[in-house]
């Protein structure tokens, strides 16, 4: 990996990003904030969305100029040449992807154009025919971007890509301003006392179990024998068959403890951010991740926090210094750390603050806007 330097000048750098879908996703939002923070942090961007999705709005209302196209196919050369216009009559010198289908077209739109191309890697894992597309991308492309040294590790490893010059680690950002709470009503919507416990986890219920809700649930009877004021809420949905039998197990576990009194599963909410402002504890369980977005949302507004001791989370939390960790998949040992955090108010107290400069310094939206004109710059 190279090391990159940042020219000082100010100057609007004038660049596209590229979504094919709009949906409220850890990419679709990290895409959001950067559209309503770019111009501040010197970048002048046209965002381009060739689908739809829930937060379509937002990005129209994001201060980044919106173009909205449409792909009808999956390879889909009109839309290649739509892109190549835009390209040329807004003078765009960089264009970024998240995705293989977004790369593939802005690399058939940018032949011999003279325009940058990066690519980011916002997973290690891919489908057969996604996997086959990247690999064919990756080395077309100016600069490949992975989220954390982690993926990294997991993209030469386990993804087979040659992470050379062309590969980079620029950790995703996260704006402050979004998260600030509007009307934290949480607990008085559960019904809660002052002096109830609330901890909660928030994450989709994933076909391929990359979180690990079941693992909180069966941490859950030890917490709850000897905290009796703890209630514990999962925050996330699912969008298949596998999704929904992992959230049912769940679901099942606790009823069949006789738990299922203290534990609430909420779905999907539009307003986690007073979810977590709600929290005195939250948990982030999960067998792989390349990032941790909820888990540096939770830091960043002062949320004490325990985390699966895998890579990525490991990173983010300063090699847990500012999270309490547990052995993922490990209940006995979350149930442990959550009895002791439980019952130490003390140390809550000192890890949220120390969690919450620890996050705003190091994954706030200027830092990661101003890693990516870095990386611009030097390509």
């Amino acid at each position: 990996m190279s090391n990159l330097t940042l020219n000082d000048s100010r100057l609007q750098m004038r660049v596209m990003h590229i979504l094919d879908s709009l949906g409220r996703g850890g990419a679709e939002t990290l895409a959001l904030d950067v559209c309503r923070n770019a111009r501040a942090c010197g970048l002048d961007l046209v965002f381009v969305a060739t689908g739809g999705g829930e937060l379509e709005e937002e990005f129209a209302r994001s201060g980044a100029e919106f173009v909205r196209l449409r792909r009808e196919l999956p390879v889909d050369l009109s839309l290649a040449a739509r892109l190549r216009e835009i390209v040329d009559a807004r003078g765009i010198r960089v264009v970024h992807c998240h995705q293989a289908v977004e790369a593939l077209h802005a690399y058939l739109a940018t032949r011999g154009s003279g325009v940058r191309r990066v690519l980011s890697f916002h997973l290690c894992a891919a489908d057969a025919k996604n996997r086959l597309a990247l690999k064919f991308l990756a080395p077309r492309m100016d600069a490949n971007v992975a989220v954390s040294r982690d993926l990294l590790s997991c993209l030469e490893s386990e993804g087979g890509f040659r992470v050379g010059d062309n590969f980079h680690v620029v950790h995703n950002g996260v704006d402050a301003a979004r998260l600030a709470p509007t009307a934290p009503r949480l607990r008085e919507e559960l019904g809660l006392g002052a002096g109830e416990l609330l901890l909660g986890m928030v994450g989709n219920f994933y076909a391929d179990a990359r979180k690990d809700q079941l693992t909180v649930c069966r941490a859950l009877p030890a917490l709850f024998n000897d905290v009796a004021e703890a209630r514990f809420v999962f925050v996330g949905g699912h969008d298949d068959d596998e999704g929904a039998r992992l959230y049912d197990e769940c679901v099942d576990y606790c009823r069949e403890r006789g738990i299922a009194d203290r534990v609430q599963f909420l779905g999907r909410r539009a307003d986690v951010a007073d979810v977590l402002a709600s929290l005195d504890l939250f948990v982030f369980s999960t067998r792989a991740d390349s990032f941790g977005i909820a888990a540096v949302e939770a830091l960043m507004l002062g949320v004490p926090s325990v985390v699966s001791d895998i890579g990525a989370l490991l990173e983010v939390t300063g090699d847990g210094r500012y999270a309490a960790t547990f052995r993922a998949g490990d209940a006995a040992d979350l149930a442990r750390v959550l009895v002791e955090l439980a019952r130490d108010p003390a140390r809550r107290a000192t890890q949220a603050a120390e969690g919450r400069e620890w996050a705003r310094a190091e994954f706030g939206i200027e830092a990661h806007i101003m890693n990516l004109r870095k990386l611009y710059e030097s390509l």
